[in-house]
């Protein structure tokens, strides 16, 4: 496999002395997509925040994010915002509040265009249409004058995937990026990223809490839980046979076409950070937790190639009671 394109090794994130993320270690490599995966309050999206220095100053962030061997953590700030839209595009999770309202789609696009690729004129009006034409926008031309209000939640999204794409990304942070559309609009639009990523042969990591839109969408897969990753593999491996107790509780809560039978849910919640239990962040909620499970975090360690698990237990027998196939997006959005 290629060298990464972006590292994070050892994040840590607290906020005022709560920990949020806890010890991260990550890896994206070029073209690849990577899903990150887990319940809210897992850390996912802090994960990602903290790597492009996009959190509130109050934040405690520690750790090592590289890209192309540079610590993204510890460059000056100027130079972090050209990587930050120019080598790294993100798609925030809501586009009615991440676009400017007072602004036009061309405005807000031209800026992107201008600052990371450096262009004006007739040049910038022209390639904001091709990325409006790019991302399927209907009447592109006639789009670029309206504002955010004057467009549907799926428009809207189609532009911040848009601004995203403006200054040619190396890699995409796509952050629940159909989260507030409707089925056939979240389709269309992970159809797209997909169209995209091929043509460009850029990485892309999709932060959802939707595992049937990572199985379909994804070819490694990251299970978060508690701010800590508790299991890393190839999707297909990882769907087919979870080896955390957390992972496959993920996938036993979701339909079936082939069973109608009541759902097994996951009992409790996720741990506040500031009182988190003692060994295992996921013991108190773990049918299969032991005397074992008490004693220590358990570290994230290789358990086959490719596949590495946080649990004290590895040789846990996880075969579901009821037949479970992998996610796919059809059955879970049905």
């Amino acid at each position: 496999m290629k060298a990464p394109l972006v590292r994070i090794k050892g994040l840590n994130v607290a906020f005022d002395g709560a920990p949020a993320v806890r010890g991260v270690d990550l890896a994206v490599h070029p073209g690849e997509a990577l899903g990150l995966v887990g319940e809210s309050g897992s850390g996912k999206s802090v994960t990602w925040l903290a790597a492009l220095r996009l959190l509130p100053g109050k934040a405690a962030v520690q750790g090592r994010v590289t890209l192309d061997g540079r610590d993204l953590l510890s460059l000056p700030t100027p130079e972090m915002e050209r990587i930050r839209g120019g080598r790294i595009g993100i798609i925030f999770q809501d586009p009615s509040s991440a676009l400017n309202p007072v602004l036009t789609i061309r405005r807000q696009i031209s800026e992107v265009l201008a600052l990371h690729r450096g262009l004006s004129g007739s040049a910038i009006r022209a390639e904001a249409k091709r990325l409006l034409d790019l991302v399927g926008m209907p009447d592109a031309e006639g789009r670029l004058n309206s504002y955010p209000h004057e467009m549907s939640g799926g428009q809207n999204q189609r532009v911040m995937i848009a601004m995203a794409l403006a200054g040619q990304p190396d890699l995409l942070v796509a952050d629940e990026p159909t989260t507030a559309l409707d089925v056939t609009i979240q389709a269309q639009i992970l159809d797209l990223l997909q169209l995209i990523r091929r043509e460009m042969g850029m990485a892309l990591v999709l932060i959802s809490h939707d595992l049937g839109v990572v199985a379909e969408n994804c070819d490694r897969v990251a299970v978060m839980y508690a701010g800590r990753i508790v299991e890393s593999g190839p999707a297909a491996a990882l769907f087919d046979a979870p080896r955390h107790p957390y992972a496959r509780g993920l996938i036993d809560a979701l339909p079936t076409l082939e069973d109608t039978r009541r759902l097994a849910a996951i009992p409790g919640v996720v741990p506040d950070p500031r009182d988190m239990p003692r060994g295992c962040a996921f013991g108190p909620r773990c049918a299969h937790a032991g005397p074992e499970c008490l004693l220590d975090s358990p570290p994230l360690r290789a358990v086959a190639p490719g596949r590495r698990l946080a649990c004290a237990r590895p040789d846990l027998d996880l075969t579901p009671a009821r037949p479970t196939p992998a996610p796919h997006l059809a059955e879970v959005t049905s």
